[in-house]
């Protein structure tokens, strides 16, 4: 009988099976080191904080943020597990603090609640992640703007329930992707200038920030402006109230995410089957290769955006659970949202970096778009063709005739086109000596690539938003 598995030594998380992040601007602004400096930068605020209204020595709020300068000064792995005594890495964090910062220790943390500077550095890594995933959809949206404009007449089949329905543009295909990818800017920029900075104390009402008893007067009305002034050291929003258990930011911050990741998401799997072998309408820049088989170039960066696309909804319904938090502080709601939320950012600014170089290496190819429009004979066009039709038949028959025509089409392999031209000459009467009845009008007629509609103007009308 084999004893017990050695345990394997303490070390960072690499990434090795996650690549959607690896190697990516949002995973180094939220690993163990970013949330590190965050927590720093969350403590030494406050003292300065402190220190500019008057409540804390100017020479106390130097030497704290000094101490605090240097996160690798401090020990993450040993915060870890010292953290499992209060719940949080900010209780042995402040021992720390407060010792590194020598005799202005005292002026470390005060008035403050572990919460305060958790969820203050939370919003400080999210709004630097958020500066490199805006960064990345930036690209991202020059990229796809500049295909739009390149194929605004590009023919194409449009795909409905994953058949070929009528023909559309590659143009407005890409401008379509565009208009996701900006969807997701706006809200994310909203949602970035809106994280707000907290401080509340042990039950959010800043009780502990008074020398003097409770009441209005100088004292109060300096205790009161001092989130503002916190929130000014951080480049944060100003909280209207201590939100410990008011969880609208991480709410909101989760929605916009999981957008983000849903939007990169529909680029993603439109790649994905377009890139199909039979298909191959585009392809990536530079595909990945198998293990097993040599002659592949997989689509690997739309892989890995859809991947984050699955995975993201499912963290931000974790952090949508931890809002009805109980009392003025919860017991394991607060907790649950550290490490979902870190995920979500990191899924999402991976997905970001992955599409931007997908769609800035996208390569498509309108021959095949071109090639695929033929493939049913001029039934894409079927469409077009019942709004000619229906003056001479009306909607129900031009529908019916239409249909017909369609199955024997497919299944005597002949162009529509010459179907109904024989259908006129022999079988409808109201279309004799009409243009319906002339196979070179009706060819034109069920010609694909003149029945894109109003793809090229609807793709203008996309380009001009920004």
């Amino acid at each position: 009988m084999s004893g017990p598995a050695t345990p394997e030594p303490a070390g960072p998380d690499a990434g090795l099976l996650d690549p959607v992040r690896a190697g990516s601007p949002a995973e180094a602004a939220t690993g163990d080191t970013a949330f590190m400096r965050a927590l720093l930068d969350a403590e030494a605020a406050l003292t300065r904080a402190q220190a500019a209204l008057g409540t804390a020595p100017a020479e106390a709020a130097r030497a704290v943020t000094d101490a605090a300068a240097d996160p690798y000064r401090f020990d993450a792995r040993s915060l870890a597990l010292r953290a499992l005594d209060g719940g949080n890495p900010v209780i042995p964090l402040v021992a720390d603090l407060t010792a590194a910062a020598g005799e202005w220790g005292a002026y470390v943390h005060r008035g403050a609640t572990s919460q305060d500077i958790l969820d203050t550095a939370a919003m400080l890594v999210a709004a630097r992640t958020l500066e490199a995933v805006l960064a990345d959809l930036a690209r991202t949206e020059a990229a796809l703007a500049a295909l739009a404009a390149a194929h605004r007449d590009t023919p194409m089949p449009g795909r409905t329930l994953t058949q070929h329905a009528v023909p559309t543009t590659f143009g407005l295909k890409a401008a379509g992707w565009r208009s996701l990818v900006l969807d997701a800017r706006d809200r994310l920029t909203a949602v970035r200038d809106r994280l707000p900075a907290q401080l509340g104390g042990a039950a959010g009402t800043l009780a502990a920030f008074a020398r003097t008893s409770d009441g209005p007067g100088p004292e109060a009305d300096r205790v009161l402006a001092l989130p503002a002034a916190y929130a000014r050291e951080l480049g944060l929003a100003v909280p209207h109230l201590p939100w410990h258990t008011l969880r609208t930011p991480v709410a909101d911050l989760a929605g916009a995410l999981a957008l983000t990741a849903g939007a990169l998401g529909k680029l993603a799997a439109d790649v994905l089957t377009l890139s199909r072998t039979e298909i191959a309408e585009v392809a990536e820049g530079t595909g990945g290769g198998s293990s097993a088989m040599p002659h592949k170039a997989n689509p690997v960066r739309a892989t890995l955006v859809a991947s984050a696309a699955r995975r993201a909804p499912h963290l931000a319904a974790s952090l949508y659970a931890c809002l009805p938090a109980e009392d003025e502080r919860p017991a394991g709601a607060w907790h649950a949202e550290w490490e979902p939320l870190r995920e979500l950012l990191r899924l999402t600014g991976g997905a970001a970096h992955h599409t931007a170089a997908l769609a800035e290496g996208l390569r498509v190819d309108a021959a095949a778009m071109r090639a695929h429009l033929d493939l049913t004979g001029g039934l894409l066009a079927s469409e077009r063709l019942a709004g000619a039709l229906a003056p001479h038949l009306g909607r129900a028959r031009a529908r019916a005739l239409l249909t017909e025509l369609a199955a024997r089409s497919r299944a005597e392999g002949r162009a529509l086109a010459d179907l109904l031209a024989e259908a006129a000459a022999a079988d409808v009467p109201e279309l004799a000596g009409t243009d319906l009845a002339d196979p070179t009008h009706l060819t034109a007629l069920t010609d694909p690539t003149r029945a894109t509609g109003l793809a090229g103007p609807l793709t203008d009308r996309a380009l001009e938003r920004r």
